[in-house]
């Protein structure tokens, strides 16, 4: 597999990986979010000193306001936070 295929089927690992600790494999709950970033995202968490972090993270990941965040709204965050390290690493490159 390319590197892309693998980082995809990763994506899709990480999520079932955590979504199905509750018993619905489609969606991931507050918990199962806050598991998540605990262990996949240690670092994105610890930088902040915001104690509602997880709930800030969970109600803009939830985008159709039903308490779960499914695959798509995962992705999204996946890769709006992709964009934001690239453009990061690209600034600090450039100085």
């Amino acid at each position: 597999m390319s590197q892309l295929e693998t980082a995809m089927g990763m994506t899709i690992a990480v999520f079932d990986k955590y979504a199905s600790t509750d018993g619905n494999r489609q969606t991931l709950s507050k918990a199962e979010l806050k598991t998540l970033l605990e262990k996949e995202l240690p670092n994105f968490l610890s930088s902040g000193k915001d104690k509602d972090a997880i709930d800030k993270v969970f109600k803009n990941l939830d985008e159709n306001s039903d308490s779960q965040v499914d695959f798509k709204e995962f992705v999204i965050f996946v890769a709006a936070l992709t964009c934001c390290c690239h453009k990061y690493f690209e600034q600090k490159a450039a100085k």
